[in-house]
């Protein structure tokens, strides 16, 4: 997964695959999906993004192992 920042345009853009994009689909007035031939998920663009996606406050977080359920 690759986070891009287009600072002119204040938009990101999250690319999650390399697959070709096949199709586009408005989610909102500011965000958009990109989709493969096989409707995954290839891509999201997110337009004024210092607003719309708290871009100040990006951070990576990975959770590893299971979580186990506590008995009653």
């Amino acid at each position: 997964m690759r986070l891009k920042y287009f600072s002119d345009t204040d938009t990101a853009l999250v690319e999650f695959t390399e697959n070709e994009v096949a199709e586009t689909k408005e989610i909102s007035e500011s965000i958009y999906v990109d989709l493969d031939a096989q409707g995954n998920l290839v891509s999201m663009t997110i337009e004024h993004a210092r607003i719309n996606a708290r871009l100040g406050e990006f951070s990576y977080q990975e959770v590893t192992g299971r979580m186990q359920a506590s008995a009653a």
